[in-house]
């Protein structure tokens, strides 16, 4: 039986009490001195329950984020001195430590200059400095996006109480934002040192903190649930995002296909979807999709609810040739011929078509090999998309 599944109900209901002291402030010194004896007791899944079952209860983000910050600083020390084994080189989890420690290096080299840009903030060398300094870190974002998007599923696979990922992801945002950020200003003519050093705080508090996080406490626990061979499957998605700084030289990627589809299903290479899905998917897409193929005959077309050029199921078989009017075949002819030898793969075209602001689209289809295959046509009314201005973020939408 692992470690995590033998954690303590009783030591979890008794951290989560501690939690709630602490955050409220009523007695918390009293009550972090009276749990001593729990604190020695803890281990890093104990965390790592606590957080799932705080998730449950529907805190907010940022009160839950504030909250975890001052709960680990309590529990920091026990963590650091629990039993700790690094994983074994070039193992998945040890090429993310690699990444670590060179971000170690990056945000430890800043600090001389950091210092120096306080005591010249209009020293235009060191905002340079800074800037591609921190245009370096910037790549680390790479690395989240591997943990959320490669790490993180195989985790949810193998780990009922996963919830702590969302928080983490949640920091992760928040660092990503600040590095935005201060890259913004230290490129801005208008430098803010007051505005800078608020930001870089933030980062460096952040960055170390996910790095502990990552290391003694959700690290160790992947090792013990998630299967060696599993983990190192992850390596060919990892490839295909790119690592930030490190890769290992001897890395073995298994392209071997993970997707088995159900009865009924087609294996898509990165899904399975039934025909009905299928259908359903192409036929809301907010755009006109027609695919002709490599003998220039039209196979399929779709059919969202509002269609901008009209099609019917009689041009199926038909010479795409034959699908356009005298005055415009030899340009289809053209771009098919451009597409098949290899001198073009887009075409664009837009129209003004009875009030709307039309985009048609051509993209040669090529096949692994680089084999020409077809030519999908994609047409969509872009007069919204043009009077886009500023940013609409998800976190903006209201119901």
């Amino acid at each position: 039986m692992s470690e995590f599944t033998k954690h303590s109900e009783e030591r979890k209901r008794d951290l989560i009490e501690l939690y709630d002291a602490i955050v409220d402030k009523r007695n918390a010194a009293q009550a972090i001195k009276q749990s001593e004896g729990l604190l020695k007791r803890v281990v890093p899944a104990d965390i790592i329950h606590v957080v799932d079952d705080l998730v449950e209860r529907g805190i907010p983000m940022e009160n839950l984020k504030s909250g975890i910050n001052k709960f680990l600083n309590v529990v920091y020390q026990t963590v650091k001195d629990y039993p700790y084994t690094a994983p074994e080189e070039n193992s998945f989890l040890h090429c993310c430590i690699k990444n670590n420690e060179k971000l170690d290096e990056l945000l430890s080299s800043s600090k001389p200059m950091i210092k120096k840009i306080n005591e010249s903030p209009d020293n235009k060398g060191l905002q340079t400095g800074l800037t591609m300094l921190f245009r370096e870190v910037s790549r680390f974002i790479n690395y989240y996006i591997i943990k959320e998007n490669v790490l993180f599923p195989i985790v949810e696979k193998y780990l009922k109480e996963y919830k702590c990922l969302q928080v983490m992801w949640s920091f992760h945002d928040d660092i990503k934002g600040n590095i935005k950020a201060l890259l913004a200003n230290l490129e801005s003519d208008s430098f803010d040192i007051d505005d800078f050093n608020f930001v870089v705080g933030d980062i460096f508090f952040d960055m170390y903190a996910i790095k502990f996080r990552e290391e003694r406490i959700l690290y160790p626990l992947i090792e013990e649930i998630v299967p060696e061979e599993e983990l190192n499957k992850l390596f060919a998605a990892s490839a295909e995002i790119g690592f930030p700084y490190y890769t290992p030289e001897n890395m073995t990627i298994d392209n071997t296909e993970s997707i088995t589809a159900n009865q009924g299903e087609i294996n898509l290479k990165t899904g399975s979807l039934s025909a009905e899905q299928i259908i359903l998917l192409f036929n809301h897409l907010p755009v006109d999709i027609t695919f002709v193929d490599e003998n220039n005959k039209v196979k399929y077309f779709s059919t969202p609810p509002k269609r901008i050029f009209p099609r019917t199921t009689s041009i199926i078989g038909r010479d795409v040739n034959n699908c356009h009017p005298p005055e415009s075949v030899h340009v289809v002819e053209q771009i098919v011929e451009a597409f098949r030898d290899g001198t073009k793969d887009k075409a664009s075209f837009w129209i003004k078509m009875m009030g709307d602001y039309i985009l048609i689209q051509y993209f040669a289809i090529r096949d692994d090999k680089g084999e020409y295959r077809g030519v999908v046509e994609v047409s969509q009314e872009i007069s919204e998309i043009k009077s886009l201005e500023g940013e609409q973020r998800l976190l903006d939408w209201e119901k």
